[in-house]
């Protein structure tokens, strides 16, 4: 199929899957000592009994939620509370056992699985708070209001001992009302596209679209998380040469972002065709390390700021 001409989604031609396929390790060629930077096709529950305990920074968990979905050959299908709960329970503890004494984990849901996974994430780790992101997209309904919302539970070993950068991850917000103090600005700062104000971040994510056919870092994954919304994560809950643990990697968007900002990963994921478009992306990401909606070190509103097309320096560690 011809792509309208603005596509920009990523594809794999056949020429390329045995080059990105040397990129992809198996569950039985991970080893404990050399885990940093691999992304990994396999079975979860095996990869993780390759992985070194009190080893991770930072765990991002993307689950399938508790719907009925065909991620490109195995459907998720939706089930009882009860019965969805002890799917996460079979392996949170094992996940939770990666995670080192001031790590900082995050679990991403939806209404449906929400409530569940708040129970299962408190019954090993102290939760801080529930962020919430609108996708600023969904299914309308008719008898129902359109579900526009996700869920992340923010979640530490050690509430006394955890890594959280505020500075890093400050939003810059158009001033629509500026204040003035004997003629000087309160609280904001002009530039050449108007006045603007650094804000704190809240626990609701309003800047944030997840990602579309135009984008570069699109992918055919039914589920994709955005850059921005895990550049946010990882920016607030590590620091640059820390580690990063997704188990559920998907197309790849923690490795990815992890690998722009300086962090190091371990993506696994089952199936083999997301793990070449993980590979894939993360050769891009050499070339270009921007991420749209972040830029200059700063989070802009939705949809004021480009991504930059040049690549920009990353941090090192």
């Amino acid at each position: 199929m011809v792509k309208a001409k603005n596509n920009r989604t990523l594809t794999i031609g056949d020429d390329e899957r045995q080059l990105l396929q040397q990129y992809v390790l198996s569950a039985d060629a991970l080893a404990p000592d050399s885990c940093d930077d691999k992304v990994v096709c396999g079975d979860m529950a095996k990869c993780l009994e390759r992985l070194p305990d009190s080893y991770y920074d930072l765990i991002i968990l993307d689950p399938p939620y508790n719907l009925s979905r065909n991620f490109h050959g195995k459907t998720f299908h939706a089930v009882p509370d009860e019965d969805y709960e002890r799917y996460l329970l079979s392996w949170f503890d094992t996940v939770c056992r990666k995670l080192a004494p001031h790590g900082t984990l995050y679990m991403c849901g939806d209404w449906r699985s929400s409530a569940v996974m708040l129970r299962v994430v408190s019954s090993r780790l102290t939760v801080l708070n529930r962020i919430t992101w609108q996708r600023e997209k969904g299914r309308g309904a008719q008898r129902n209001w359109k579900n526009a919302m996700e869920d992340i539970w923010f979640a530490v070993n050690d509430p006394r001992n955890y890594f959280f950068d505020v500075e890093a991850v400050k939003m810059k917000r158009k001033v629509l009302a500026p204040y003035t103090v004997d003629g000087m600005p309160k609280d904001w700062q002009a530039s050449d596209d108007g006045k603007y104000r650094m804000t704190y971040p809240s626990n609701f994510w309003d800047d944030i679209s997840i990602p579309f056919w135009s984008m570069p870092e699109n992918t055919d994954h039914p589920t994709q998380k955005p850059e921005k919304l895990y550049a946010k994560l990882i920016l607030a809950s590590s620091k640059p040469g820390d580690r990063i643990l997704d188990p559920f990697a998907g197309s790849g968007t923690a490795a990815v972002v992890a690998k722009k900002l300086g962090r190091h990963f371990t993506a696994i994921e089952w199936n083999d065709t997301y793990c070449l478009w993980t590979a894939k992306r993360l050769l891009l990401a050499d070339a270009d390390n921007s991420i749209q909606g972040y830029s200059d070190g700063v989070f802009w509103e939705r949809n004021s700021q480009q991504c930059g097309k040049k690549k920009t320096e990353k941090k090192k560690g």
